[in-house]
């Protein structure tokens, strides 16, 4: 499947999945409210007398909770029957209005079918990774209404209530329309879809497109303007409206979750414009902090989580995922994003209110991040089948690999990590010093100095000009061109001494697509273009490099690679960033797809916002 080929709406936790022409009938297709595809088929189908058949003449979604669709019967020259379509996502359901005219001289008939099939299943298992077992849903069909019921094995009971209008016939699975319309009449046909989850709570303080988008009005101008104001408008639809404030889901389809890096990525890349979604990530992730050592959830005291679900299969225990902390690097990443937001608003506010979370956060980096005391901060995999082996941004699982291709064993220290500890360090000093503890913010100084020092020595690799990519369980460097590296700019973890040297590297024809940072360099053993970690390109990882780039003077080199990215959204049917693309050099054809990229994803939305800022005091 293709995921360039998706409709995809979404409000708070519920979100449809649908082909082009807004059906939802195939594939990973379907309506999911908190990770469960409560329905796998929700399609419409037209059917009138003669041979010919219905066409889509318009499909397009404005915003991301809207979709338009134009349906016509065209026999000759001519439009007989027209089926105009309004669909809209909110948290609680969809409401979706047909408007049937007919433009013909004559009396037509036409039936319309509503072909709707429950599942309730785990995400999880839409996605292909696990299988239940379980029984056919509950329906019940009364007079103009359908309902679906399913009860899981844990006792949740979730179901979806569908009411038509007076001209439907329900069924169980579905509902159907008979209509005789005489030239130029019209006929409107509605449906209401209500979502029944006891897990999910209505959005808290949820905000308006139009508020959204005024707050991003004095950017500067956008080397496309298109492309900047999709972004903007996925990004408000990604946000997940949450006690603590709003926090931006990962990405659609299999990624509408807090996920800590994520969130806090993102979260970051919107400051100064949206400090709310800074503060609502922090908070949120500060009241889920890990507190216990469990070693199935990987879990910590201090530890920041990764995700959280709310599927059967993470309420069962099956996965660990209900709480997940399987993530070496967001720990230090919700300390750097304290400091940014410190930065954005001007005030130590936040800083104050969560110093016992940034405090047992801090210690978790130098106790369980450190397990071998050597001043890195590593991950030990998970033990196959109960949870990720590679814990860092690049979490697939043959990603981190040596020059001759054999995978990294043993605990990983990975570079980019180290440079958000350092900066993490840095940040710790400054707050210390606000809270007139000198003392303790001496101590922190000093750390983050000792860290970069150790950790240029232990991983530049001369002859590469880069940094290797991680140290292996026996402190062996993996000596790979890496785009890792580039974050390291980012973080400002590399000396001014090298700089230089790295991003000719970086930009090298190795590492450098045109279209962003490969993940793994061409000529490496595993580099492979069209694939997840070993020679794609990530947006988000290149804007972070840019960044980089601009923070240490590199101005006309960070404005090319901003170029490139917002080159590469232009390049897409959508105008969105993808998740990912393949690490193919740019030329004059356009760029190859990961067809199965998530999109949109709320790093690369906000990375078009966040590349706008650089050149910035």
């Amino acid at each position: 499947m293709d995921f360039r080929d998706n409709v995809v709406l979404k409000e708070h936790f519920t979100f449809l999945v649908a082909d082009a022409d807004g059906q939802a009938d195939r594939g990973v297709h379907g309506l999911y409210n908190r990770d469960t595809r409560l329905l796998k088929r929700y399609a419409w189908r037209w059917l009138a007398s003669g041979e010919h058949a219905f066409q889509t003449l318009v499909a397009e979604s404005p915003r991301p909770d809207l979709f338009h669709a134009h349906y016509a019967l065209i026999a000759g020259p001519s439009q007989l029957l027209a089926v105009r379509r309004r669909l809209r996502a909110a948290a609680d359901g969809l409401v979706d209005e047909l408007e049937v005219e007919n433009t013909s001289l004559e009396r037509r008939s036409l039936s319309i079918e509503l072909e709707v099939e429950g599942e309730f299943a785990d995400l999880f298992e839409a996605r292909g990774w696990h299988h239940m077992e379980r029984p056919e849903s509950e329906t019940q069909v009364e007079d103009d209404r359908l309902s679906l019921r399913h009860t899981a094995r844990d006792g949740v009971t979730q179901g979806v209530a569908l009411r038509f209008d007076a001209l439907a016939a329900a069924r169980p699975d579905g509902a159907d329309w008979e209509l005789s319309l005489a030239p130029g009449e019209r006929v409107a046909v509605r449906v209401e879809l209500r979502v029944h989850n006891p897990l999910d709570d209505p959005p808290a303080a949820a905000m308006s497109y139009e508020a959204w988008r005024a707050s991003f009005a004095g950017l500067p101008a956008a080397p496309d303007a298109r492309v900047l104001a999709r972004a903007i408008d996925d990004l408000r639809a990604l946000l997940l409206f949450m006690p603590e404030g709003p926090v931006p889901a990962a990405g659609i389809p299999w990624f509408v979750a807090a996920f800590g890096r994520d969130a806090l990525i993102s979260a970051h890349m919107l400051l100064p414009h949206r400090p709310d979604v800074a503060e609502g990530t922090l908070r949120y992730l500060a009241a889920h902090q890990g507190q216990v050592a469990e070693d199935f959830r990987a879990e910590a005291p201090g530890k920041i989580l990764h995700e959280v679900r709310y599927g059967e299969l993470s309420r069962l225990g099956t996965v660990p995922h209900a709480r997940y902390f399987g993530t070496v690097d967001a720990t230090p990443l919700f300390l750097m994003l304290l400091e940014a937001h410190r930065q954005a608003v001007g005030h130590d506010g936040l800083v104050r209110a969560l110093r016992p979370a940034w405090e047992a956060a801090l210690a978790w980096l130098v106790g369980d991040g450190d397990g071998d005391g050597d001043g890195f901060i590593e991950f030990t995999p998970a033990a196959h089948g109960s949870g990720l082996r590679v814990q860092s941004w690049k979490d697939s699982g043959d990603s981190m690999s040596h020059a001759d291709g054999s995978l990294a064993e043993g605990a990983l220290a990975v570079s980019e990590v180290q440079g958000y500890a350092y900066a993490a360090f840095r940040a710790a000093a400054t707050w210390y010093t606000l809270l007139g503890d000198g003392a303790a913010a001496e101590a922190w100084r000093l750390r983050a100095d000792t860290l970069r020092e150790r950790f240029h020595q232990a991983f530049w690799l001369d002859d590469l000009d880069t940094y290797a990519m991680a140290l292996d369980g026996e402190k062996r460097p993996l000596q790979v061109r890496n785009s890792d590296a580039g974050q390291l700019l980012w973080s400002g973890i590399v000396p001014a001494s090298h700089a230089g040297r790295l991003v000719a590297s970086l930009l090298g024809p190795a590492t450098w697509s045109g279209w962003g940072l490969r993940t793994l360099g061409l000529g490496e053993h595993r580099y492979n273009p069209v694939s997840y970690h070993n020679g794609s390109v990530w947006p988000h990882d290149t804007a972070l490099f840019a960044a980089g780039l601009d923070a240490y003077g590199y101005r006309s080199e960070a404005r090319l690679v901003r170029d490139a990215v917002y080159a590469l959204a232009a390049a897409q049917r959508d105008l969105r960033l993808p998740e990912l693309v393949a690490g193919y050099e740019r030329d004059e054809r356009p760029p190859v797809p990961y067809p199965v990229a998530c999109r949109p994803q709320a790093w690369d939305a906000a990375a078009l916002v966040f590349l706008l800022g650089l050149g910035a005091p």
